[in-house]
């Protein structure tokens, strides 16, 4: 698997359409950051790390809204990719839907919103939009 985030984010959006509690995600510094963030802006409950043989998994727990259990995720894009890096000073970093929405930065001092990379002046590489 080359590209760990976007496979990270597929699972998660396919797990969101079949209503899933739990999905599995293997588990690197990137996707365990990046799910860091995501608990920390309120789209999942929480995350645990198990370890099977030589492999590591994260289990993401999903957060849902209302009777008809709505997803607190509605979608998730991958900017940068193994293809096309995209990069933004903190001048330019993105806002995702006004606001409403996070884009997940890589900076210099690891992986943040686009509203804390802001407040420390940093720039990056634009990850992806989740809203």
């Amino acid at each position: 698997m080359n590209d760990t985030i976007s496979d990270m984010l597929t699972r998660i959006r396919n797990a969101n359409l079949a209503k899933h509690q739990i999905v599995h995600v293997p588990a690197t510094k990137v996707t365990r950051n990046i799910t860091k963030v995501l608990q920390k802006e309120g789209f999942i409950y929480q995350f645990e790390e198990i370890g099977k043989d030589f492999r590591n998994d994260l289990l993401i727990s999903l957060k849902y809204k209302g009777k008809n259990r709505e997803p607190i995720i509605t979608e998730l894009k991958r900017i940068s990719k193994p293809g096309l890096k995209v990069y933004a000073s903190h001048k330019e970093l993105p806002k995702v839907l006004g606001g409403i929405g996070i884009a997940i930065i890589s900076t210099s001092q690891g992986i943040m919103t686009d509203k804390t990379a802001r407040q420390f002046g940093l720039g990056g590489e634009v990850l992806c939009y989740v809203w």
